[in-house]
């Protein structure tokens, strides 16, 4: 069995020690022994553990959802509403999240291209371009 120390999970998932700790305290990172020493000592159940917190957190959950989602993975089959309009309104806010960046990838690529043109239109002694002849074209 793989067991992983503080340092390396940290290492692992760009988090700080003190985050992992934290995890731990909120009892959403649950189940950590300790060597002779009194360190933590990991498992392979708390990378996956890891993993799903960051992929979750990274989408916006909070510690407070994570909390009411790990609660309910414990009997999956009494909660499986609970854990299903959880992640059916995380995935409202993904939806919601991404067509925001859409957007503003848009925008930059509209912008990209109306100061490139201005770039060659001063390289070659051209009148400048207007923005509004930007503004809502796709790119």
């Amino acid at each position: 069995m793989a067991t992983y120390t503080i340092r390396q999970l940290s290492q692992r998932f760009h988090l700080p020690p003190s985050t992992l700790r934290y995890y731990e305290d909120e009892g959403i990172l649950t189940g950590v022994a300790r060597d002779a020493a009194g360190q933590r000592v990991y498992e392979e159940k708390h990378v996956h553990r890891l993993g799903t917190i960051c992929c979750f957190k990274g989408t916006g959950m909070t510690i407070a959802q994570l909390k009411v989602f790990f609660a309910c993975e414990q009997d999956e089959p009494a909660h499986i509403e609970e854990i299903l309009a959880l992640l059916d309104g995380q995935q409202a806010h993904v939806e919601a999240q991404l067509a925001e960046l859409a957007r503003d990838y848009a925008h930059i690529r509209r912008k990209r291209r109306y100061y490139g043109d201005i770039k060659a239109a001063l390289d070659a002694g051209l009148p400048l371009p207007k923005w509004e002849e930007y503004r809502d074209k796709v790119f």
